[in-house]
């Protein structure tokens, strides 16, 4: 009787190996999507940077599609780590607020990538981003984090009430993401350049100010 052999047992080398490999692939086409969108980016493209193959890519992300879907997870997910991991709630409130606005304004001042990656899905009108459960729910808990925020900035009388979580989110986002997405058409304008790190420190703070003003009781 011929004993049936099963599959090897994977070993630990081997899955740190793939794990490697599948995060090379993601930080690859990260850049790649990021600089050319998803039409424009190509799949023969990124397994050449990545000194990997075509059918290495679809093993790990199954199509182009599923690749895209994992740097939009990726990238939406690294700035909420960040934020969850400020450590706000023993601050007070308005300081809490500031140090919040501070980091949101440094992840897309340091990661033009996704802001890259945001403007492209925007241009195809959000097509891939509310398929991915994740995100959604990553997003609802920084608004969740922010509605705590303004909650104790109420009760502590330092916050004017009837602020949305939302709509502040939205403002903190859109302060930062500007300064990123239009830093070339800025300058050609006015002679103005805004990546040099005096114009980010000067926007930083203006950028602070703003929602602090906005947020503050009179």
């Amino acid at each position: 009787m011929t004993k049936t052999l099963g599959t090897p047992p994977i070993s630990p080398a081997q899955t740190r190996s793939a794990d490697r490999t599948r995060k090379q692939i993601l930080e690859i086409a990260t850049e790649e999507f990021a600089d050319k969108g998803y039409s424009g980016a190509r799949i023969d493209e990124i397994a050449e940077r990545t000194n990997t193959s075509k059918r290495m890519i679809y093993y790990y992300f199954e199509s182009k599609e599923g690749l895209y879907r994992s740097v939009l997870a990726q990238a939406y997910a690294r700035i909420r780590r960040t934020e969850a991991v400020a450590e706000l709630e023993s601050m007070p409130p308005a300081e809490a607020m500031a140090r919040l606005t501070e980091i949101t304004f440094d992840y897309h001042s340091e990661h033009p990538e996704f802001v890259r990656l945001v403007m492209n899905e925007n241009i195809q009108r959000g097509a891939m981003i509310g398929s991915i459960d994740s995100t959604q729910t990553r997003s609802d808990s920084v608004v969740g984090m922010i509605g705590e925020l303004i909650r104790r900035g109420e009760a502590d009388g330092v916050f004017r009430e009837g602020l949305d979580p939302l709509q502040l989110h939205m403002t903190m986002s859109a302060l930062s993401f500007y300064n990123v997405s239009n830093r070339y058409t800025f300058e050609k304008v006015f002679s103005y350049h805004m990546g040099s790190p005096e114009a980010v420190a000067t926007r930083r703070a203006i950028v602070v100010e703003t929602v602090l003003r906005y947020c503050r009781k009179d």
